[in-house]
């Protein structure tokens, strides 16, 4: 008796349809998202409204990302991509000093010239609703712990033992590749791409290791 053939399991397709739809819900609802922070401010950015905009369900909201919060950690995640944040890992092993100070103000400063505006408004807000000034700042203090690293790969100005002075350049390089500070001076530049050359002379200057 000749053995039957296999048939082909359709839970492979299945799963991969599951996860397309599930991907494009996503991207859905975090654009929707957006254009609620965009237009009508963090108040309005409830999983009712985005349950409406997104035409998804307010279940399929709460599956995908749990609570606003997550919501919002996944619309900075995919600000951070799209902004070339990705880089940071290739910036960080770089060997050269001058390379690895270069890049890690370049990353930021890329960042901040994409979505400028948006980013200001998220900013603006954050500085009055508790939730989303947390997202924020759990961001900065990332930011913050990485220039602390720079600094120890570049090495102290006159002694690699100045602990204060390491301090002063970490906190300096911290403030500089802000947002805050990038936007200020590009109000006053005009453009982003002088902005971005004028802050990484700055730094230079008042970060990068010294004889």
């Amino acid at each position: 008796m000749a053995p039957k053939e296999a048939v082909p399991s359709k839970r492979p397709y299945a799963l991969g349809r599951r996860l397309e739809l599930s991907d494009r819900k996503r991207i859905k609802i975090l654009a929707a998202a957006r254009a609620q922070l965009e237009t009508n401010g963090f108040l309005s950015l409830t999983l009712d409204a985005l349950a409406r905009e997104s035409e998804v369900t307010r279940q399929t909201i709460h599956n995908l990302f749990g609570t606003k919060a997550g919501i919002l950690e996944a619309l900075f995640d995919q600000l951070a991509l799209d902004g070339g944040m990705g880089r940071m890992r290739e910036v960080m092993q770089q060997s050269d000093t001058e390379a690895l100070l270069a890049g890690f103000v370049k990353v930021f400063t890329d960042f901040w010239s994409k979505d400028r505006l948006f980013i200001r408004r998220v900013h603006g807000i954050a500085a009055v609703d508790p939730e989303l000034g947390a997202a924020v700042e759990a961001r900065n203090r990332r930011r913050q712990a990485a220039a602390a690293r720079v600094v120890d790969r570049l090495g102290g100005r006159s002694s690699d033992s100045d602990r204060d002075d390491r301090t002063r350049r970490a906190a300096t390089l911290y403030a500089m590749t802000s947002f805050e500070f990038f936007d200020a001076l590009a109000e006053s530049c005009g453009d982003v791409k002088d902005t971005a050359h004028l802050v990484l002379s700055l730094v230079r200057n008042a970060v990068a290791s010294q004889p």
